[in-house]
């Protein structure tokens, strides 16, 4: 593993990259960091090279204003961020995962620079933009965070990301993301919840899109609901789908090695000589 730093607008940007193989970056969502991936990392790291960012205001990346963007846009101003670590990096083409608000930041990355993108992952996420009871319940939210602050905030709405069974099984690891998310500022948890608010429809991209599309949803997920996730499946001209059982918001934690095999089979898609190098090792 290595860990990387860029300057960008006088904001430190943290990331992490490691693995062999064909680039893939994955994005983490909202009041999330780069180890929201911790159990597909030792999977995908051995075949696929993962770049890893905290977006601004989260991990080790500093919060962004927006002097210096051409957009005042945050979600596209992460965008940006994460082409600039492209360019560092020296990588032409990448495979983007993005979970919930990464998914966003994925979908503005496709709409700015889609000669850079070979393939998109929506994991628990959306193309469609908030509508009118998601932006009450966003605004809801940050004038709560205002008032009482993000720890406070944060140990209310964690839990519900996560499925009934999840929930009653493995309680500990729900307080150790509630615990890991401590540092988050109110500052960050607004600009997030703002930028999901005014984030425009994007299946405009699914459809123009000529890369394939990987979409994991779960069924039990109150945050994008599986109805939802199933209208924007058929945009696409490629698409992998899969369905998570007894799955919330969470899969990558609620179900970590379907999750994760199912990234797996949709890098494989997109390069067939590093799947065909694998299972010829069998």
């Amino acid at each position: 593993m290595h860990q990387k730093q860029l300057t960008c607008h006088s904001s430190r940007i943290g990331y992490e990259i490691e693995g062999n193989g064909p680039p893939v970056m994955l994005i983490h969502g909202f009041a999330e960091d780069g180890m929201i991936w911790q159990y597909q990392r030792a999977l995908l790291k051995r075949h696929y090279t993962l770049i890893i960012p905290d977006l601004p205001g989260s991990g080790q990346s500093d919060i962004l204003s927006p002097g210096g963007f051409q957009s005042s846009s945050a979600i596209e101003m992460y965008a940006a961020v994460l082409k600039q670590i492209l360019d560092r990096e020296n990588i032409g083409k990448c495979t983007f995962m993005g979970h919930s608000m990464g998914g966003y930041v994925a979908l503005a990355f496709a709409r700015h620079y889609p000669e850079c993108l070979n393939g998109l992952g929506l994991i628990h996420s959306t193309a469609f933009p908030d509508n009118d009871e998601k932006k009450a319940m966003r605004s809801k939210g940050i004038k709560f965070m205002q008032r009482f602050g993000a720890k406070e905030f944060l140990k209310q709405s964690i839990p519900n990301l996560f499925g009934a069974a999840f929930t009653q099984q493995y309680p500990e690891q729900i307080e150790a993301h509630i615990k890991r998310s401590e540092y988050f500022d109110v500052g960050s948890l607004v600009q997030y919840y703002e930028a999901m608010m005014e984030r425009p429809d994007r299946t405009d991209m699914l459809e123009k899109l000529s890369v394939p599309v990987l979409f994991i949803m779960g069924e039990e997920d109150r945050s994008v609901s599986l109805e939802d996730s199933l209208k924007q499946c058929s945009i696409p001209s490629r698409t992998l789908v899969h369905i998570l059982p007894d799955t919330a918001h969470m899969g990558m934690w609620e179900q970590k090695d379907r999750t994760g095999n199912a990234m797996m089979e949709f890098l494989d898609y997109i390069n067939p000589d590093s799947g065909r190098y694998r299972r010829s090792d069998h």
